[in-house]
């Protein structure tokens, strides 16, 4: 018997002799090995489970395939990821529930892989194999495989593999170096910015519309820097009371106010040696401005309620998506200071003007909710594919995350559409997430000015936000107009009982008017 056929000459040899001790040996190299003949590198592939007849190995080998045959054990996931093959082929055999489950589990962990399924008519005709063959699988094949055409549909598999590989390992280089997924030129330059910044000892201010990132990138500074081993403070100064401020950020002694029990430590003096993040600085009250101006001249600090000067060696990284040029010139924001934290400036850019990225990122975080959870999604079909790449995400990636995970958990399927994403073209009719949280905010805001028979003061304690919070949300939510019409309420009425009242109204008009542009952009 020659080479060739002591490699092939049985099922039992395929399946079972080239596979010893763990250790897998692929049909490919036993038989260059026997011929002695040097052949070009091969495309790798692995064969699960029986049905690999002799004709179709050596069909497949002078294909250019390198065909690693497997069984259906405990071991087979261990033996996939050292195979370092781009496609699989898996018989379904007879179909009974255990094998099925085996092979789901199998797909599910390596979706990495194109896979093509082996299955007779009787096992394509449980409902279970069908969904999996249709939801996980490249395509499907009906034995026996002889001149079946196995060999072109592998080639597709392993064209489409080579399509998504290059996404896969930018996903992965990016997800241990700056978790700033995507292969857009956009966030490229991101990447190459942060690389460039975080070897500095300076001030970097980030910039963007919210969700775009800017705490992520503020973690990859962190990770980057010589500081690196030293904490990560994180503080949302538009989340701040503003009698509280002080504070939060610089820590206070015992007894400095009502309440003052026993010293408390501030966020910048927590983040000695480390790394403190200011997330909507452009939220601070311009008193707590100067004193974080004096920390970034002199890196000293003052508790409340005491004269001694503590230093502390914290980097500062601020992130805002307030415009904080306009805001300097409107007075709401110290000139000096944003001069002081503009050393290093970082633009995140919106989802929507990331090419590709959208697709990617879905992709990314449906995988990272499969390694945290149980979930029956596997992948996205090419309609939710091309939804996510056509709609706008005005949350920008945290809209994305949301609903990912919300389909993920709502799914009852492995393929999730775009109605499981919300994105399908029905959905446009009613308002998007965005607007409904936007126009739910406005509400609660009005409803709460009401009450407090609009003291802004009373209104942002009540909100548990600052003040300047409050100014900024009436303006962006147009509530200054209401205000005004509030104001103007009592003067129209005197107006239509005295006609002599107009000189009065005119001025009132005036007065109300003057009052409302208080209200900052």
């Amino acid at each position: 018997m020659d080479s060739d056929q002591s490699e092939t000459g049985s099922g039992g040899a395929v399946g079972g002799s080239l596979i010893r001790k763990g250790r897998v040996r692929s049909i490919f190299s036993s038989l260059v090995a026997g011929r002695g003949k040097r052949l070009p590198p091969a495309r790798k592939l692995v064969w699960l489970g029986g049905g690999l007849e002799p004709a179709v190995a050596r069909e497949l080998i002078e294909a250019g395939w390198d065909v690693m045959p497997l069984p259906l054990d405990d071991d087979a996931g261990v033996s996939i990821g050292q195979a370092g093959a781009a496609v699989a082929v898996v018989d379904f055999a007879d179909g009974d529930d255990a094998l099925v489950a085996r092979i789901e589990a199998l797909i599910s962990a390596h979706l990495e892989l194109q896979w093509l399924a082996v299955a007779s008519e009787h096992t394509l005709s449980l409902p279970r194999v069908c969904e999996l063959i249709h939801t996980l699988c490249f395509n499907f094949f009906i034995p026996p495989l002889h001149d079946s055409g196995l060999a072109v549909s592998l080639g597709h598999a392993w064209g489409k593999a080579q399509l998504l590989a290059p996404a896969a390992r930018v996903a992965a280089r990016q997800e241990s170096d700056f978790g700033l997924v995507g292969i857009s030129p956009a966030i490229a330059a991101v990447r190459e910015q942060l690389g460039k910044f975080a070897g500095f000892d300076m001030p970097v201010l980030l910039t963007g519309e919210t969700g775009t990132g800017k705490e992520v990138a503020a973690c990859a500074v962190h990770a980057h820097s010589a500081l690196r081993g030293g904490p990560f403070v994180a503080v949302n100064c538009g989340a701040l009371p503003e009698n509280l401020v002080q504070s939060e950020l610089f820590g206070h002694e015992r007894g400095a106010f009502t309440g003052a029990n026993t010293r408390k430590i501030g966020r910048i003096e927590a983040a000695n040696g480390g790394v403190v993040f200011l997330d909507e600085i452009g939220d601070m009250p311009l008193e707590a401005q100067s004193n974080l101006l004096r920390f970034l001249e002199e890196q000293t600090i003052e508790r409340v309620g005491s004269a001694h000067s503590i230093r502390a060696n914290a980097r500062v990284v601020a992130a805002t998506h307030v415009d904080l040029e306009r805001a300097v010139r409107e007075g709401r924001f110290r000139e000096d200071l944003y001069y002081r934290l503009n050393v290093l400036h970082l633009h995140l850019p919106p989802l929507r003007e990331r090419s590709g990225d959208a697709e990617i990122l879905a992709r990314y975080f449906l995988d990272q909710f499969r390694r945290r959870h149980r979930t029956r999604a596997s992948k996205f079909s090419a309609a939710a594919l091309k939804a996510i790449a056509e709609y706008s995400w005005p949350g920008n990636v945290r809209e994305l995350v949301n609903r990912v995970h919300r389909a993920a958990v709502t799914a009852e399927k492995r393929l999730l559409g775009p109605v499981d994403l919300g994105l399908a073209s029905g959905a446009s009719a009613g308002p998007s997430l965005h607007a409904a949280r936007a126009q739910a905010d406005r509400d609660a805001i009005a409803e709460r000015l009401r009450s407090c028979g609009y003291n802004m003061s009373e209104c942002a304690r009540r909100l548990n936000i600052s003040r300047v919070s409050l100014y900024r949300l009436c303006r962006k939510y147009g509530l200054k107009n209401d205000l005004l019409a509030l104001l103007l309420v009592p003067f129209g009425s005197l107006f239509c009982f005295d006609a002599d009242a107009s000189p009065l109204l005119a001025t009132c008009v005036q007065w109300a008017s003057q009052a409302a542009s208080l209200l900052p952009a």
